[in-house]
């Protein structure tokens, strides 16, 4: 097994149990006499609970790859931690054709692993880290530019889909003020006092300059290369659901715009990016793409929710609750994600 050498002893244990329990699970769904290799946390984008394992057969031949995302234990299931949220949406994608996983278990409970899970087909490829591509990934303008290219023209394939037919009774759109309302809760979480400011008044400039939402359809969330997964340079699978939602689809393009702005991150922590958001605009609308209004406004609206997710994750690893180095490399960016968004937002609004 992998991904336990920073594990406590009474981490390891649980690391331990949990595979044993997997192992059980998918032996009585399959009915067959099988067992898992391989159990670890997945390292890249720092996904949490999130575990890759193979299936094998008795006699050691592969029957293939998995991804296990579980539901933190002890918080409520809403949103992002309502991981079974993500079963009928990635079923009803795969029904129409995108670029999604299989995924053939699930469970709303918590009786089978202590906690509701979704089990993914590992799908081909390496995700692209804007701000550290693996080395896989050829070191030069051409690749990276390939890569946003193929992430923007997927998008359109996304908000394509007519949520009415394919996610019927998914769940409600989320209104803007909701969207905003949302994150301020996040916001307070804020340890410093500067962030939290600059987060306040970014976010009052949204609500003066609210745009009209439409297209109202289905969002990713957190949509980027970081989420698409590469393989020989050809986009294979779109990854990362939890921040789902149906509402304004120019959030999407706004986040694409904002991982790819320099401005927005700060000097030592600038995003492998050799493209204009003209281009990424460019190749989502020519693909198809929808969301082409309003992208300033919804781009102050990625970094607000983007910084205030950062206020967070920077004070749950500097109290010791969830400790994830990135977060401190990543904190001197709140600043710029705050502070350019404030200035798109106030050019939104004259």
């Amino acid at each position: 097994m992998t991904g336990q050498a920073a594990l406590t002893r009474a981490d390891n244990d649980q690391f331990q149990q949990l595979a044993v329990r997997v192992q059980d699970m998918i032996r009585r769904a399959m009915n067959a006499d099988v067992s898992i290799s391989d159990f670890g946390v997945m390292e890249d984008g720092h996904a949490g609970l999130t575990y890759g394992f193979d299936v094998r057969d008795s006699d050691g031949a592969m029957r293939g790859g998995h991804i296990l995302k579980m539901a933190p234990a002890g918080v409520t299931r809403r949103g992002n931690t309502d991981v079974y949220r993500q079963y009928p949406l990635l079923q009803a994608l795969k029904a129409e054709g995108l670029l999604v996983p299989e995924v053939p278990w699930a469970s709303a409970g918590e009786d089978l692993l202590g906690a509701p899970f979704i089990v993914m087909e590992k799908l081909p490829g390496r995700v692209f880290v804007v701000w550290e591509p693996h080395a896989s990934f050829a070191d030069d303008p051409a690749t990276a530019r390939s890569v946003w290219l193929q992430t923007a023209t997927l998008l359109a394939s996304v908000h394509r889909i007519d949520w009415r037919t394919a996610l019927p009774d998914w769940e409600a759109p989320r209104l803007l003020l909701e969207e905003i309302d949302r994150w301020k809760s996040v916001l307070r979480h804020a340890d410093n006092p500067a962030w939290a400011a600059a987060g306040q008044a970014l976010d009052a400039a949204l609500r003066a300059s609210l745009p009209d939402p439409a297209p109202i359809g289905l969002v990713h969330g957190d949509y980027q290369p970081g989420n698409i997964l590469f393989d020989n340079g050809q986009a294979t699978g779109i990854i990362d659901w939890e921040l789902a939602s149906i509402g304004a689809q120019g959030l999407d393009v706004g986040w694409m715009l904002m991982m790819s702005d320099g401005r927005a991150w700060d000097a030592g922590w600038q995003p492998v990016a050799p493209v204009s958001g003209e281009d990424i605009v460019a190749a989502y609308a020519a693909a198809g793409g929808p969301a082409l209004a309003n992208l300033a406004w919804h781009q102050a609206l990625a970094q607000y929710r983007l910084g205030a997710i950062a206020c967070l994750n920077v004070k749950l690893h500097r109290t010791g609750r969830r400790r994830d180095d990135l977060w401190e490399r990543f904190a001197p960016s709140i600043a710029t994600l705050f502070g350019h968004g404030l200035r798109l937002a106030e050019g939104a609004a004259r």
